[in-house]
């Protein structure tokens, strides 16, 4: 899969739970990620967010360095 398309689905989810309460932002976006992403997505997006200027958002970032 395209980077630029992980990076867009990625900050579509974080964009998701941007809504929600604080404890929940973090954990479900990581937990999205961690159910429904297969693993070369997942490690495709811990790639992109280690680079600088990945486009990732705050939460989608965090949620990236955390899988």
């Amino acid at each position: 899969m395209q980077p630029d398309k992980l990076v867009m689905m990625a900050n579509q989810i974080a964009t998701f739970y941007e809504s929600q309460p604080e404890p929940d932002r973090s954990a479900g976006t990581l937990a999205h990620l961690k159910d429904f992403w297969d693993p070369r997505m997942k490690a495709a997006l811990k790639a992109i967010a280690a680079a600088p200027d990945n486009g990732l958002s705050p939460l989608a970032l965090a949620a990236a360095q955390n899988l």
